[in-house]
Order: C-alpha cells, then sequence, then structure tokens
C-alpha cells in the first residue's frame, strides 16, 4: 500500500475543470514531484491533499486514512506538513517562536495545566524546544535563532518556513515550490536538504517545483500536469523527453 493514494481526482470551479480525474501515488521514502506549467492544477493538488478544498469526485488515502473523512485541521495530526509558495510566517516573532507554532500538534496538556504550569508542561516544553534546536542545527539556522522573522531575507524566510514544516516531525512533507525566489546557491542548499530530509529523517517528500534542475537531482518520479490532467509520469529523464510535456511547456513546434 502506498504511502499516499490519490484516485479519479476532479475539483471544479465553476465550469473551470481545475484538477481532472487524476490519479497517482506516493511510495514511502521517496522524493516525488509535481510539475507543469502555471495553471497546471499543481497546488490546488496541495490544497485536496491539505483538505482546503473538496473534490468534485475522487478517493485520497495517507497510510489507509481516508482523508475526506477529516477537516483541514485534522491533516497535520496525520504527519502531513507543508509550506506554501507565499511564505506563510509570523513576521513579528522570532525564528524560534515561528519553529515553536510547528509543535502546535505534539501538545498533550490542558489549558489549566499550562496556566499552573505544572511539571507534565515543563517536560512537553522541553521536549518542543529539543526538537527544534534539532531543526535548527540541520538548517545552520544558529544565527537567526533569536530575529525577528520582518527582518530576515527572504531565502531565510523560506528556510525558516520549512523548518516549522520539518518541526511538526511530518512522515509526508508537501513542498509547493520550495525554489521559488531563491538564489543558485540558495536552491543548491534546497536541493541537500531535502535528499538530507528523505534518507537522515526518513521523511517523505511531495514537491511542486518549476526548477527541473532541482527536481532533476532529488525526485525519485515527476508526474507532470497541464489543464488539471496528467500528462505523463515517470522518472525526471523520462518526463522531461515525454513529447507531451515538451508541448505543454513549448508549444507543438517544440515538439
Amino acid at each position: 500500500m502506498s504511502l499516499l493514494e490519490i484516485k479519479n481526482a476532479t475539483l471544479k470551479f465553476g465550469g473551470v475543470v481545475a484538477v481532472n480525474d487524476l490519479s497517482f501515488s506516493v511510495e514511502e521514502g521517496e522524493v516525488y514531484a509535481i510539475v507543469g506549467p502555471n495553471g497546471a492544477g499543481k497546488s490546488t493538488v496541495f490544497n485536496l491533499i491539505s483538505r482546503f478544498y473538496d473534490p468534485f469526485a475522487g478517493s485520497f488515502s495517507f497510510d489507509g486514512q481516508n482523508l475526506l473523512d477529516l477537516n483541514a485541521d485534522q491533516i497535520a495530526d496525520l504527519g502531513v506538513a507543508r509550506t506554501f509558495q507565499n511564505i506563510e510566517l509570523f513576521d513579528h516573532a522570532t525564528v524560534l517562536q515561528n519553529l515553536l507554532v510547528g509543535r502546535h500538534r505534539h501538545r498533550k496538556t490542558t489549558l489549566v495545566e499550562e496556566m499552573l504550569f505544572l511539571p507534565r508542561v515543563r517536560r512537553q516544553e522541553h521536549e518542543n524546544r529539543a526538537a527544534v534546536e534539532e531543526v535548527i542545527d540541520f538548517l545552520d539556522l544558529q544565527p537567526y535563532r533569536n530575529k525577528m522573522i520582518a527582518g530576515l531575507p527572504y531565502g531565510i524566510r523560506k528556510v525558516v518556513e520549512l523548518g516549522r514544516a520539518l518541526a511538526s516531525g511530518p512522515r509526508l512533507l508537501l513542498l509547493d515550490e520550495p525554489a521559488s525566489g531563491l538564489s543558485v546557491e540558495e536552491t543548491q542548499d534546497m536541493r541537500w536538504w531535502i535528499d538530507d530530509i528523505r534518507k537522515q529523517m526518513g521523511i517523505t517528500v511531495l514537491m511542486v517545483e518549476h526548477d527541473m534542475g532541482l527536481v532533476s537531482g532529488v525526485c525519485d518520479r515527476v508526474l507532470a500536469l497541464a489543464d488539471g490532467a496528467k500528462l505523463a509520469e515517470g522518472t525526471p529523464a523520462e518526463v522531461q523527453s515525454n513529447p507531451a510535456v515538451i508541448e505543454a511547456y513549448l508549444g507543438a513546434g517544440a515538439a
């Protein structure tokens, strides 16, 4: 059984079909990418998995659990975390505080226990801090630990958002255009981190990305979309050489 299985997913906005009878699966331990031109439906697929949208038709399961039985706020509890195209951080909080937000799903104490700061609360706080410090070390964020997000460069903010997702301790990490807006050097760092996230942390990665260099460097399999439908699926080399994919990106003459 695949870790993530999507079958015959369809989503319509009025008369526009955003996702069209789409089926694919992601195996545990792999890095899988969804690529395609702007407007192909890539981020819409993420929003379906995250339960931000209700599909018109289709089935979604994670480790055998029917995702359609859950609300958006319950997805993280399954071990699914995500980043966004547009960075979603708390600008007037520190890097450390933003990462601690990712530990919210691990909260086991009650409001009364926290008001009284009982021993169980202190133990939980120590556990959360230790987990966040591991992420800070992993992503080389030590120089920024106590700095406000609002004063940080875009590339560092991108890494902090990745860190917040990792702090939640996911089994499946959804990365929505992780290299968008990054320099060549920052993109190379992102490539190494994604590879280490899979190898060292054992986290399965599903990402949407336009940078085919990054996709080719880290991904086991690739799904190409156009107009919400599957064009091709296979290794990065197979998908990049597929005539239908070339036509979707460059036009019929190029194909």
